[in-house]
């Protein structure tokens, strides 16, 4: 049996210009940073022939072919994976709540496939090869933000080429600033799950769009800002950048944001909140909120509108296998 556990990720700037309708024209920038909520996969030999799933559905298949799950199919056939397979998948958040479960997913099964096969992969190659089933397998409208998140952990920022190659460091900030971030950052669960395919597939569209490009531009540098802001210990900065990112990005499409969604972020607002955002692509999941005073005002204020806060702290592990044997 071997089990993997991979972190979820949480956006921190840049976000959107991982995406390459944008990065292959401009190069990319982005921070993002692992959260200690998890996907686990768990591998287990079956005594029976065929393969068997448990996600959110179960499917007993005789063959790869036949299997439902896109992620999975692909992953088992590029790995070559034929039979006597068990595969579990157990999440601490469910899917369609923007904080990356399908990058957390597949880079979390390709590392326990490959130690089942005993081949040694880098966290970089494993979030590529995620990255190139989802993007170029299955041509979901997806970045490459999640599943380098996932699998490299911590707080980071990343650089894309036009050619699509990813280069990322770890921030340079004090433990003083990383235990005032995670106390400053609050997360609220609107209800709402959404696809992200369906917002990002019409964001990539817009991106040939001047008037987007443009808002775009200006989030790749409220990225690098954001980075600054963190590396000095500016949390009031970083948390003024955050509602600026908002106030850009849920422009570029129609779909980004809700009446609702701009009702909650509102009343944030009024009660402190220097910025915050819906993470992930948008149009749902979890509120963002960047709060330094004020916070039970705007805890007791979300809650009595119907949201559900989830602490956090980040992960600085990234994807591992934690048992195998």
């Amino acid at each position: 049996m071997i089990v993997s556990r991979t972190p979820f990720r949480l956006p921190l700037g840049g976000g959107g210009t991982d995406l390459p309708a944008y990065y292959t024209e401009h190069g990319g920038f982005f921070i993002s940073g692992a959260v200690d909520k998890y996907m686990h996969i768990v591998l287990n030999d079956r005594f029976e022939q065929g393969i068997r799933l448990s996600y959110s559905q179960t499917e007993i298949v005789d063959s790869i072919d036949l299997i439902r799950h896109p992620l999975v199919r692909e992953a088992l056939k590029l790995l070559n994976v034929n039979d006597k397979l068990e595969i579990v998948s157990l999440a601490d958040i469910p899917a369609a709540t923007g904080l990356g479960s399908s990058g957390s997913f597949t880079v979390g099964l390709l590392n326990a496939l490959y130690a089942r096969q005993r081949i040694v992969k880098t966290r970089e190659q494993i979030a590529e090869i995620a990255c190139d089933i989802a993007m170029n397998r299955l041509h979901e409208p997806s970045g490459k933000q999640d599943e380098y998140t996932a699998s490299l952990g911590g707080i980071r920022s990343y650089e894309i080429d036009t050619r699509g190659n990813v280069t990322s460091k770890a921030l340079n900030i004090s433990d003083h600033t990383l235990s005032e971030l995670e106390y400053v950052i609050m997360m609220f669960y609107t209800g709402i799950t959404r696809r992200a395919g369906e917002v990002l597939r019409k964001q990539q569209a817009n991106v040939s769009d001047g008037e987007a490009v443009e808002k775009m531009h200006r989030i790749k540098a409220i990225g690098l800002e954001s980075k600054k802001a963190l590396e000095s210990g500016d949390i009031k900065r970083f948390g003024e950048l955050l509602h600026e990112h908002w106030t850009v990005k849920r422009g570029i499409t129609d779909n980004m944001t809700t009446d609702s969604v701009d009702q909650w972020y509102s009343v944030a607002r009024e009660n402190g909140a220097l910025g915050g955002k819906l993470v992930g692509a948008g149009g749902g999941g979890f509120l963002m909120i960047c709060c330094q005073e004020g916070r039970e005002k705007v805890r007791t204020a979300l809650t009595r509108l119907g949201l559900t806060e989830t602490r956090f702290r980040f992960d600085f592990e990234g994807s591992k296998v934690i048992y195998n044997v």
